[in-house]
């Protein structure tokens, strides 16, 4: 197993995804961290102050200013609502949501980028594990050698897992030491507010309790991990089913990006919490975000996205295993 393993991760270098991955990152970090750069002067420049107090209460004002807008759709309402709420929270006790720091901007990346950027990095390095062995002509040789089929889709996953986790990693690595930079490299023990809970408009402060930034963001990259596994395990079924790493491609990226759409205009089609593509925002409910469909908790989402994972990985393995490499 671990010979088949390396091999696997021979193969996933030398087709150069994972080195597409971290270019992409380096890319896009860098624009990232001056688009907040940028944010943060226009906000102190705008109210002429760099007290965080100031420009949080200034926030809490404009979403309320905006919050009184009949024409405003009642999602947004609510979704106002439970911010203005958390924001006067952390007013009322003097905890900067905002500190900023290379430890702080990787914790608003993972944020950001749970939900859509880390799974389609992931689906780069899934898509074409078993189609890619139909392009190069190669999936005969691999079938017919003298090792079960199991094991050879075993190695795949576990070399997926193993990439996944290292995009995961360089995520933070890139994320902290680029914006670092700019924003100064200190802040693993600012104190960060967790166990918000919102309902409707409501927001129960009755579980908020106090973590070092450090142990809030192992916590969250940890759910990101947990999603791009899924995200890997679905992946890898559609390239066992799809002979073409293209259309593998484009089947993930359409449900990826349709996911993302559907968790702003889904709100009243309850049926579509059990999508999984519905439920990859996990890290929106340590901060206590409103979640897409009433009724969706963390544990919710965790079980709907295991539950696809082993749905998939069975899938995967019982078309592998059966599949007919000669015609």
């Amino acid at each position: 197993m671990l010979q088949l393993v390396q091999n696997e991760t021979m193969k996933i270098l030398r087709r150069r995804r994972f080195l597409v991955v971290a270019l992409i990152l380096l890319i896009l970090i860098p624009i990232f961290t001056y688009a907040q750069y940028k944010a943060v002067l226009t906000a102190q420049e705008r109210l002429g102050t760099t007290d965080w107090r100031t420009l949080l209460q200034q926030r809490i004002v404009d979403n309320q200013n905006r919050l009184s807008s009949s024409r405003m759709p009642e999602e947004w309402r609510q979704w106002l609502s439970v911010q203005i709420k958390q924001q006067q929270y952390y007013l009322d006790h003097d905890i900067n949501p905002d500190a900023p720091g290379g430890p702080a901007f990787a914790r608003s990346f993972m944020d950001q980028a749970v939900a859509l950027f880390l799974p389609m990095t992931t689906v780069v390095l899934a898509v074409d594990l078993v189609s890619a062995e139909h392009s190069e002509g190669t999936i005969k040789l691999l079938l017919t050698r003298p090792v079960r089929r199991w094991k050879v889709l075993t190695s795949k996953y576990i070399a997926l897992l193993l990439f996944a986790s290292l995009s995961v990693v360089l995520s933070l690595v890139l994320a902290y030491l680029i914006s670092g930079v700019v924003f100064g490299y200190a802040g693993w023990n600012m104190p960060v507010l967790t166990g918000f809970r919102a309902a409707g408009e409501n927001l129960d402060t009755s579980g908020v309790f106090m973590l070092p930034l450090w142990k809030y963001m192992f916590m969250q990259y940890g759910l990101g991990w947990y999603v791009c596994v899924v995200v890997g395990t679905i992946t890898l079924m559609v390239s066992v089913l799809v002979r073409s790493a293209a259309a593998g491609m484009g089947i993930m990226m359409a449900a990826l990006i349709s996911g993302s759409i559907l968790t702003q205009m889904a709100s009243t089609w309850e049926s579509a919490k059990y999508l999984f593509v519905v439920n990859l925002g996990l890290t929106d409910y340590l901060s206590g975000s409103l979640p897409p469909i009433k009724g969706m908790t963390l544990p919710f989402s965790l079980a709907v996205l295991g539950v696809w994972g082993l749905a998939a990985l069975i899938v995967a393995y019982a078309v592998f295993t059966k599949r007919d490499v000669v015609s």
